[in-house]
């Protein structure tokens, strides 16, 4: 009983998801606790505010704060593989000074107003150094992107709370799981005719249709994705978000959209959370709040997607799930491939909206979303390092470009529909 107790132990530490779920628990639960610091802040206008921020106590303290609580966390990595603790205490503190180098260039008031997001700066950041200076091989050792996405979806969840979208109304939902629905399995469809192989497809009908880079980031958990494949993904995002949240609040005014419906198509397509922002910002508070609860109902559903996801791909290998003599589904083999963060995700939302009072919310809130933040940065810094930029170019010949464009192209005609149908009378 011992002996069984000790190898399942040792499975769950030997488990990136499982550490992800425990870390992003403790972190959320000690906030709960009132275990918490200030919030950093990145925002500044001019070279006085700028310098504010760095001559600022309390900013500091908050700053290496975060530092410390990320150093904490990739402590846990040492169960997973052996590995040197002075060198992984440099990496992540290198990843950590890009991170926060992309946060500052995000918090500048006129790339903000613009909604250019630090995950686009530390991507950046990241992809010029791997692919101009080069990467030592001990800072690409302890890199763990994927550990720290996981950790801050678990820490993301403490932002999805169920009964601010309920009271918003259902429209936003009804939205959110038909445009869902049917652009992935378009996006799907048009992947496999141009022959995108079966990985890619996947993170790529996520990305488009669910809320771009977390999802893929949950698709890629789901189904032990190729970290370069999501890299490419991540890429593609990012670079398409750019003239959508630019063009479509122009083409909004154009098609004389009420703002409830700009707010809802731009929530439904744009894939960044910064992007879906600052378009609605630019066509006023009204068509804001639509985005926000288009895009905050699809984020709900990106632990659904996750469990859907894992199951469809165990099925799908049958040589590994069927039994060779009673031919029936191996169903461990369902829960071990299951990314148990997505268990994190959930349960943190879950704790958040029912158990949570509202005014430990709103207190903690701050707090958790910068560590979430933190956890993104370090995570798509990790993402750029890891980016040979000339092989981002030859992936695929292109096709997996031309369906992530066909399969936009298609969520923006389709969620026009719905968001004009759905929200004509508001």
């Amino acid at each position: 009983m011992i002996k069984n107790k000790t190898n399942t132990m040792t499975r769950i530490l030997k488990n990136e998801d499982w550490l992800a779920f425990f870390a992003g628990l403790i972190i959320v639960l000690s906030a709960w606790a009132g275990i918490f610091f200030t919030a950093p802040k990145f925002g500044w206008s001019d070279s006085d505010s700028l310098n504010g921020l760095f001559m600022n106590f309390s900013n500091i303290k908050a700053l290496i704060a975060t530092g410390i609580l990320l150093i904490l966390t990739a402590l846990l990595t040492f169960f997973l593989r052996q590995k040197n603790f002075i060198t992984l205490v440099g990496a992540i503190s290198f990843m950590f000074l890009i991170s926060v180098v992309s946060l500052v260039i995000a918090g500048f008031k006129p790339i903000k107003y613009y909604g250019f997001e630090y995950v686009i700066f530390g991507l950046l950041l990241g992809i010029a150094i791997r692919n101009v200076f080069g990467l030592p091989k001990w800072i690409e050792e302890n890199l763990h992107t994927e550990f720290f996405v996981k950790t801050g979806l678990v820490v993301l969840g403490s932002g999805i709370i169920f009964g601010d979208i309920i009271k918003a109304g259902s429209l936003g939902l009804i939205q959110a799981v038909v445009v869902v629905l049917a652009v992935w399995f378009f996006a799907y469809w048009i992947a496999k005719k141009l022959k995108v192989d079966d990985e890619l497809s996947l993170m790529l009908s996520s990305a488009v249709s669910i809320c771009g880079v977390s999802a893929a980031i949950a698709t890629a958990g789901a189904i032990k994705g190729d970290s370069k494949k999501l890299s490419y993904v991540v890429s593609l995002v990012l670079l398409i978000a750019l003239p959508m949240l630019i063009l479509m609040p122009l083409a909004a005014k154009y098609l004389g959209l009420n703002p409830a419906q700009a707010g809802a198509w731009f929530g439904g397509t744009i894939d960044t959370t910064g992007a879906v922002v600052a378009s609605g910002t630019l066509l006023g508070d009204e068509a804001l709040k639509y985005s926000t609860i288009i895009k905050f109902s699809q984020n709900v559903l990106i632990g659904f997607a996750a469990v859907a996801i894992s199951i469809y791909w165990v099925l799908k290998e049958k040589r590994e799930i069927q039994n060779s003599e009673t031919k029936q589904v191996n169903f461990r083999l369902i829960w071990d491939r299951f990314p148990k963060f997505v268990l994190g995700f959930i349960a943190v939302s879950l704790i958040y909206s029912f158990l949570v009072p509202a005014a430990e919310v709103a207190v903690t809130k701050d707090y958790l979303k910068s560590i979430q933040t933190a956890f993104f940065a370090l995570a798509f810094v990790g993402i750029g390092l890891e980016t040979d930029f000339s092989l981002l170019i030859k992936t695929g010949n292109g096709r997996p470009a031309w369906a992530f464009v066909i399969a936009q192209v298609f969520n923006i005609i389709f969620t026009l529909g719905v968001s004009y149908f759905l929200f004509s009378k508001l």
